[in-house]
């Protein structure tokens, strides 16, 4: 039975000292070296872990000479989400998405808006134990249209989002990855293939922000855009969180959103969101909302025809507009949606214009709300 409240804050069994994997998986895309290491080949990060070790992200480790996934059917916790709040203003408006996230990550961002969750070391964090035939019957259950995995980076718990993935399309279930892109060619296509939406957070634009900021490196994120919006079926958008004085110039904010709009395509919706002073960078003030009215304008200007703003509250930069005739097509107010002027398969009421993204039928009413879930 599943039930609509508070997460349960039962920890899991401590388990014998000298078992460092209570759980422990089998991981793919490794390979042993031949110093007795084994290489991890999810992220380009390629850690390189001895027996009894960890990768970076924390959670994919070695046992027995293999790497495992030490986090498989253990959730950080779950949630009934609006869909924008991925955000995704192109997916399934108005329904109500079941969301849950383990724990870990794979990058190192000094800005990070969930690293209580991301930057997670211990079990404490790992509440909720739920395999993936479950979290889609509860997603059933619950009427949410779609399961995301969210809170913390999926391509590190690949292999449980796969299997989670899976069990959700048997029941007719979508799924929605929120990702920073950071993954290895072949395991991206291992990953994206059980994916019907993502979100990737494109977080700079700029080698120097990546490296100093992330720990990571721009051209692989890139890659896995170009590569989701040209190759897959996966709807995209993408969100960029603006940070005072480290991505929000004029300059990087016109050549994001131009590489957006040439090397993907103007249709690709462009989220630009409010930062606020969090983990290792309290010291910077929060986004002033005219910086976000600004990245908006100046991504308008460079041929995007779907820019947002959020964590505001800006109801004319939250809304979409047709690209045809300009109509306002669907109006928000934070999560809520307000007149709506699109069919039940997209289309502009005015002109006709089909509307990219994915509508299926009316839209939903979830409106704004959050629910705990807590799995019994």
């Amino acid at each position: 039975m599943t039930a609509v409240s508070p997460p349960s804050t039962s920890s899991p069994p401590a388990g014998d000292a000298a078992d460092r994997f209570p759980i422990a998986h089998p991981g793919r895309h490794w390979t042993r070296l031949d110093d007795g290491r084994v290489e991890c080949q999810v992220c380009p990060r390629r850690c390189r872990v001895p027996e009894g070790g960890r990768g970076l992200c924390f959670v994919r480790g070695v046992q027995d000479g293999a790497m495992v996934l030490t986090t498989y059917g253990r959730s950080s916790g779950f949630c009934i989400d609006p869909i924008e709040k991925k955000p995704l203003n192109h997916f399934l408006p108005g329904t109500p998405v079941l969301s849950f996230g383990t724990a870990g990550c794979n990058l190192t961002c000094k800005f990070c808006q969930n690293w209580e969750i991301s930057k997670a070391r211990a079990w404490e964090r790992l509440n909720a134990e739920a395999p993936p035939e479950r979290i889609a019957a509860a997603a059933v259950e619950l009427d949410c249209r779609s399961v995301a995995f969210t809170y913390n980076d999926p391509v590190i718990f690949l292999e449980y989002a796969a299997d989670t993935a899976r069990a959700c399309h048997d029941r007719g279930v979508k799924t929605v990855a929120v990702t920073a892109g950071y993954v290895e060619p072949a395991a991206r296509a291992d990953f994206f293939r059980h994916m019907d939406a993502a979100n990737v957070d494109l977080k700079g634009f700029t080698e120097g922000f990546y490296h100093r900021l992330c720990s990571a490196h721009l051209a692989p994120v890139l890659e896995t855009l170009r590569w989701l919006v040209h190759d897959t079926d996966v709807w995209v958008e993408i969100t960029t969180l603006v940070i005072p004085g480290q991505n929000d110039s004029d300059d990087e904010l016109k050549a994001l959103a131009g590489w957006v709009a040439h090397e993907l395509g103007p249709d690709v919706p462009l989220h630009v969101s409010a930062f606020h002073p969090d983990h290792k960078m309290r010291d910077l003030p929060a986004t002033p909302a005219q910086t976000l009215t600004r990245a908006r304008r100046l991504a308008r200007a460079e041929g995007l025809h779907h820019v947002y703003t959020g964590n505001v509250h800006d109801a004319d930069g939250g809304s979409t507009d047709c690209p045809g005739c300009g109509t306002r097509v669907i109006e928000r107010d934070w999560y809520e949606l307000g007149a709506w002027h699109l069919d039940d398969t997209g289309h502009c009421h005015t002109c006709g214009t089909r509307l990219a993204g994915v509508f299926v039928g009316p839209p939903g009413t979830w409106g704004a709300r959050r629910a705990p879930v807590r799995f019994r």
